[in-house]
């Protein structure tokens, strides 16, 4: 079967999705400012950081107040939806509740794919892919819970590459659980985000499946997430580590620019953009701290602003603007970093 072409739509759990380039859950990253900076450039659906199904049901101040956090305006161009993980059925259907209630979202995901120790040792994330009457327990009280369309994203095993404990555990989701579509990655979650990615299994998914697959995992630039959704042939591709700071990657798949890389002037536009709005969500000494995540993405990108510019002047950055943005006493100094950094187009 051949793949639609990006731009084309496609109907999940009843919503229409206006094109095919969806930005996946990023865990401690996607708030409802880099889901709108996603949305902004092209992304049809946008679904949120993982959210702790517990700290829901026991009205966890820190959480209400910013993983809870969703701006209507992220809605326009197409749905949005948070993910909850959990591995209790029950508090699942409370947090489920809470959300259909209280947030302005369309869309319930859970995550059955986490590799992280400390989300596995409580039974949660890629640990459920061993536990499958669980995983469906779980899916089905958010269903019922929310009233919401429910999805799952889960990698193909937990183990090793080659097990597919997450294949089967996808079918029984959508057999008895009744889940809307599954966001499949196919690599075992011991190897996190290393080795490729087994897309004839995800390609086998699609085919035996009657719910969207959404494709994550390799999916870094154009090429390789373009090749991959040939291969595949999936309702639509989940960009993650590849969108970290490159907002542009959604706009470039779906034609709405070329595919060179952005200018030191488009680079350091986005990069204000994200501060201002960060302070918005989180107050200038805390956004202060969490953006010390996001500098090296942008320093990445004014490299290939300079690369690409290739008239001998420019100099690719070394560990000296990370260092100096690391330890900017706060973020009007980081912007003057990058600022300066960008008109002397000399990134060293």
């Amino acid at each position: 079967m051949a793949a639609a072409p990006l731009t084309d739509s496609w109907t999940l759990g009843g919503l229409t999705v206006p094109n095919r380039v969806t930005l996946a859950p990023l865990a401690g990253i996607g708030n409802w400012v880099v889901r709108l900076q996603a949305k902004r450039y092209g992304a049809g659906y946008a679904v949120s950081e993982m959210v702790s199904s517990f700290a829901i049901h026991h009205r966890n101040e820190k959480t209400l107040r910013d993983l809870l956090r969703f701006e209507e305006v992220e809605r326009e161009g197409g749905p949005v939806a948070i993910q909850l993980f959990g591995q209790d059925p029950e508090v699942m259907r409370s947090a489920a509740a809470y959300v259909a209630e209280h947030v302005a979202v369309d869309v319930i995901d859970l995550n059955m794919g986490c590799p992280v120790p400390k989300v596995i040792k409580t039974g949660a994330g890629a640990a459920m892919l061993k536990d499958p009457d669980t995983a469906v327990a779980v899916a089905r009280a958010a269903r019922e819970g929310s009233g919401l369309p429910v999805t799952v994203k889960l990698r193909s095993a937990t183990k090793k590459d080659g097990e597919t404990d997450g294949y089967a555990l996808a079918t029984r989701l959508v057999d008895e659980a009744g889940v809307a579509a599954i966001g499949f990655h196919p690599r075992s979650a011991q190897v996190h985000h290393k080795g490729t990615p087994d897309y004839d299994l995800a390609a086998k998914l699609v085919q035996e499946l009657p719910v969207p697959i959404v494709l994550s995992g390799g999916l870094h630039d154009d090429a390789q997430t373009l090749a991959a959704y040939e291969q595949v042939a999936p309702a639509a591709v989940m960009l993650a580590r590849g969108a970290l700071g490159n907002p542009w990657l959604f706009s470039s798949l779906l034609g709405l620019r070329d595919r060179t890389p952005p200018t030191a002037d488009e680079v350091v536009a986005e990069f204000e953009w994200v501060l201002d709005r960060t302070i918005e969500h989180l107050g200038a000494e805390r956004a202060g701290r969490y953006l010390r995540k996001h500098y090296p993405w942008y320093v990445e990108r004014l490299a290939e602003a300079a690369t690409a510019a290739g008239d001998g002047t420019r100099v690719l950055p070394d560990k000296a603007l990370q260092s100096a943005l690391q330890g900017s006493e706060d973020i009007d100094a980081a912007r003057v970093l990058v600022r300066d950094a960008a008109a002397a187009a000399v990134l060293a």
